[in-house]
């Protein structure tokens, strides 16, 4: 096993371990690519979620939220192309056994580049490379494998109750184009912004957070006059590459991958794909940036028979081209681990800590009492906890262990800061020191008094 593999199974044992992401259904044997998110897990993916929304919404004059429900009308999803072969993954079976696989997984995993290809090509170089399925047997010929989830609404039988649970969230936006225009007068350009959970009926679920058919979505549809595009499109790229760094991400483990016209989805003209370098996989998907034309309002509107366009002041009624950045939240909050995961030694031993950005940290603080059966000391640590809780929220109240098994702990979850009550704080031992405490850094290590008065203000500073 290489030193990056190793780091990757580290950090999805901590994740478990401390709470982060648990197994889907783990006490019946789990369900193949459904993760749940724990509390210090749902912590950071809330966080995640709060600084996109104050990024790229609440910080801007030309963005409008939705929350769009997951259930749509089926038609939807035909107008949209998803019931089509422009949203199905190619599928191969084990003639012995049934088992289904992915077939450009299946290549990739022997070496082969996939993307982009035919079916008849797939299975011309499964039969040229003799691949076989995992457990060593023929595989059928590819086919189509649409990856929506199907389901009926009430009592209907048939196609007419037949719905979807949404493969995306982008739809839900382009069929409230018209509600957003009419109800808010937006100038062009502007966008809509939406975070919700998608579904994917994914064939062979994997590799952790990668792969799953159960996720959050974070995405923009901008819309732009035609002869806009280029220009806005500059723009949004520079500020998903300034949400990268806002994450703690470095530059140098992000890729731009420029995806080739064969391999565009169906509905764009460009793509750019950004990629992070997450251990023990190299370079994959993190966030994707689509040209998506005017595909889908034009789309809509020949299928609905309702009109899709903006109307100007001073102009003819147009149909928008649209820029959509999208964002999934399973592989920002993985990067954001890997990124954050650091070994090191401190006094004479090693340890393990997320060097998290204080933005996005479970626990902005942890405050503690030197020794926890001293009333006085937990009195005293009691009104910093509530007078910090009030500041910042998530605060932690630690008093499991000693000192510095304490520090340890936070040091694990990713906290930047451990705030101890001692008896200087209470002046009988340093009357010097009286309404002090002591605050330890995360990074470093190194502990500084700081005034109880002083301390809200000193945590927002460091």
């Amino acid at each position: 096993m290489t030193d990056n593999e190793n780091k990757m199974e580290k950090i999805v044992s901590l994740a478990k371990r401390r709470g982060f992401v648990f197994p889907g259904s783990e006490i019946y044997g789990g369900l193949k690519g459904t993760w749940d998110l724990g509390p210090l897990g749902v912590a950071l993916n809330n966080n995640l979620k709060q600084e996109w929304w104050k990024m790229f919404v609440d910080g801007r004059e030309d963005m409008y939220g939705l929350d769009a429900s997951i259930l749509m009308n089926a038609k939807v999803w035909e107008a949209s192309g998803h019931t089509g072969a422009g949203f199905c993954d190619p599928l191969v079976e084990d003639v012995e056994t049934g088992e289904r696989f992915r077939a450009d997984h299946l290549l990739k995993d022997n070496g082969i580049e996939a993307e982009g290809m035919t079916l008849s090509e797939i299975d011309a170089l499964i039969k040229e490379k003799d691949i076989k399925s995992p457990k060593g047997n023929d595989l059928t010929n590819a086919r189509e494998f649409n990856m929506m989830f199907e389901s009926r609404v009430g009592a209907t039988a048939g196609d007419e109750g037949k719905v979807y649970l949404r493969p995306e969230t982008a739809q839900g936006i382009f069929v409230n184009f018209k509600n957003v225009v009419d109800t808010m007068a937006p100038k062009m350009p502007f966008g809509i912004a939406q975070i919700g959970k998608a579904f994917r009926n994914e064939i062979a679920p994997r590799e952790w957070l990668f792969r799953v058919r159960e996720f959050e979505q974070m995405e923009i549809e901008y819309f732009v006059a035609e002869d806009q595009w280029e220009a806005e499109y500059a723009k949004l790229l520079e500020d998903i590459r300034a949400w990268h760094q806002h994450i703690g991400l470095l530059d140098e483990n992000i890729r731009e991958y420029e995806v080739p016209d064969n391999d565009l989805a169906h509905y764009s003209k460009r793509t750019i794909d950004f990629e992070y370098n997450y251990p023990g996989k190299g370079f994959d998907e993190l966030a994707g940036f689509a040209y998506r034309t005017d595909h889908d309002l034009k789309n809509h509107e020949e299928a609905s028979g309702t009109k899709m366009r903006y109307t100007p002041v001073d102009g003819v009624p147009f149909i928008p081209h649209v820029l959509e950045p999208s964002f999934g939240i399973g592989r920002a909050l993985t990067a954001v681990l890997c990124e954050a995961y650091t070994e090191d030694t401190m006094g004479e031993s090693s340890r393990m800590y997320l060097k998290l950005p204080a933005h996005l940290a479970p626990y902005r603080v942890a405050v503690s009492p030197l020794l926890k059966n001293k009333p006085q000391l937990v009195e005293k640590a009691r009104e910093v906890f509530t007078m910090l809780k009030k500041e910042f929220g998530n605060v932690a109240w630690d008093d499991n262990g000693n000192v510095g098994k304490r520090y340890r702990r936070q040091d694990e979850i990713g906290t930047p800061h451990c705030v101890v009550i001692d008896f200087d704080t209470l002046g009988e031992e340093s009357p010097e020191h009286k309404d002090t405490v002591t605050v330890r850094d995360r990074d470093t290590g190194e502990q500084k008094r700081v005034a109880i008065g002083e301390l809200a203000s000193y945590l927002l500073q460091v």
